[in-house]
């Protein structure tokens, strides 16, 4: 686990850096310097491209995690390493080419609820494209294992260049629609920032030859596209319908409230970026005492770290409310939901990576067919009755489900849970502390009142871990900075 936790407190760090920025940009300067319209606009196209991503990559950011390491000469690393450049054109183009032929139709599609968006069709594509090659090419770095500059490019550049941004529009140097095409920008600067590093770690040697197991990679490449963009489409797709269903003001309510719960998901995405790689090597190795090692590890130790920021959250979101735009504040719900459906991601440790990098990726396939199934379905009944508290509980559910499926599953295939008595115990240990704390307010200014229970929350947190000794990998780390 060493260089799992050295990277991994290294992409933590940037994370939360990227997701502090976030904070700035989502709570204030998007909610006070655009109209609630825009906001949506620009919440809709992202989502919008992130969930076109997947399809765009060709699922070839997860096919180069997969079949990198089982390649062992110069020559056949070189032909793989061009086949995945080349091969999410297959699907760019056509899309591209469609796009051309039946703008007005596509755009008419999308835009028969909020006329705004009809413009912004070409927005969507090209974002869609610059997310798909810059995770390609940071899939190329983390073969490497080197992932903390990828993560810096991930969660930190962007959000830098729209606040950046954001500011212009204030001060009136630009327009809402120059803004946007500037975000446009900045994803596609950073996807050429991420080739130049990638590049530069390992010099593609471009070579056309057959490789070995030519028609695995491609039936990998074929099936994770879909089983890709139902995960990716699961984080977006409840925008998307509520853009489709509600007015486009909604998306920015619920926007914010699912950054405010998405903070949760912040270990697991930084822990993710040097799993991925470690989990394949040790599959395609065969080395099972390893891969058991590091899903227990993972799990427990990804659910010490979120159970923390869970209760963070949760037992300061009445507070953080009213220091932003009233109406902002129906978020409440959605933001527990959330935070909920992110808490039980993290205490799967590495699973996606078990199942996406094993030979039965194919069932990632079928469970993610019925999570988007039962997502859109949600959805569909929920909205109309509940708004944008009926999109969190559809995601919730879907979720929840999704996960204890591929747990069972993972434990009949593999012999191995990521749960322990330690997973069980901190759980019992998350859900006191909620009682405890969650009554329980200062009668300062919110922000003062914030910074204080988090205080007392944190050293109660901090004691209770030593003390009980739940996660070794935890504790150590904890002792190398505090003396009791």
């Amino acid at each position: 686990m060493g260089i799992v936790i050295n990277q991994s407190f290294k992409n933590t760090i940037s994370t939360y850096l990227g997701f502090g920025l976030g904070a700035i940009n989502v709570l204030f300067l998007y909610t006070n310097f655009l109209s609630d319209t825009y906001y949506g606009l620009v919440a809709f196209i992202l989502s919008t491209a992130n969930i076109l991503m997947p399809l765009m990559a060709f699922g070839v950011h997860n096919t180069i995690i997969k079949f990198y390491s089982s390649y062992k000469t110069k020559q056949s690393i070189s032909s793989f390493l061009t086949l995945m450049l080349f091969l999410p054109l297959l699907l760019v183009i056509p899309l591209g080419l469609i796009t051309l032929c039946f703008y007005e139709t596509i755009a008419e599609l999308l835009s028969h609820k909020n006329t705004i968006i009809h413009d912004y069709v070409w927005h969507i594509f090209i974002a869609a494209l610059a997310m798909a090659y810059f995770e390609i090419f940071y899939a190329w770095s983390k073969t490497q294992l080197q992932s903390v500059f990828g993560n810096l490019m991930k969660e930190v550049f962007h959000r830098i260049g729209i606040m950046l941004l954001l500011f212009a529009v204030y001060f009136k140097w630009l327009t809402v629609n120059e803004f946007i095409y500037g975000v446009i920008g900045v994803y596609v600067l950073r996807m050429l920032i991420m080739k130049l590093y990638a590049f530069s770690i390992r010099f593609p040697s471009f070579t056309i030859k057959r490789i070995d197991n030519i028609k695995s990679v491609i039936a990998y490449a074929s099936l994770i596209i879909v089983a890709g963009s139902i995960a990716t489409m699961i984080l977006d797709i409840d925008k998307f319908m509520i853009g489709e269903m509600l007015q486009i003001e909604e998306v920015a309510y619920y926007s914010v409230a699912v950054f405010i719960g998405t903070v949760i998901a912040v270990p697991q995405r930084a822990m993710h970026q040097i799993m991925s790689p470690l989990t394949a090597q040790f599959l395609n190795n065969n080395l099972h005492d390893e891969l058991k090692d590091l899903y227990q590890r993972s799990s427990l130790t990804l659910l010490v770290i979120s159970g923390f920021i869970f209760l963070l959250v949760v037992l300061n979101i009445n507070q953080l409310y009213l220091i932003i735009p009233q109406q902002f504040s129906e978020g409440l719900i959605v933001v527990f939901l959330i935070s909920l459906a992110k808490l039980y991601d993290n205490m799967l440790g590495n699973n996606n990576a078990i199942l996406f990098n094993s030979n039965y990726y194919r069932m990632v396939l079928v469970f993610g067919v019925l999570l988007a199934f039962l997502a859109v379905v949600l959805n569909f009944i929920l909205i109309p009755i509940y708004g944008i508290e009926g999109s969190a509980l559809a995601t919730f559910l879907a979720v929840f489900i999704y996960n204890t499926t591929k747990v069972i599953y993972v434990k009949h295939k593999f012999k191995i849970s990521p749960f322990t008595k330690q997973s069980y115990l901190m759980v019992v240990l998350i859900t006191l502390l909620i009682i405890v704390f969650y009554f329980w307010d200062f009668q300062f200014h919110p922000i003062l009142n914030i910074a204080l229970k988090s205080l007392l929350l944190g050293i109660a947190y901090i004691v209770l871990l030593l003390r009980l000794d739940i996660s070794e990998d935890i504790s150590t780390l904890l002792k190398k900075y505090i003396k009791f």
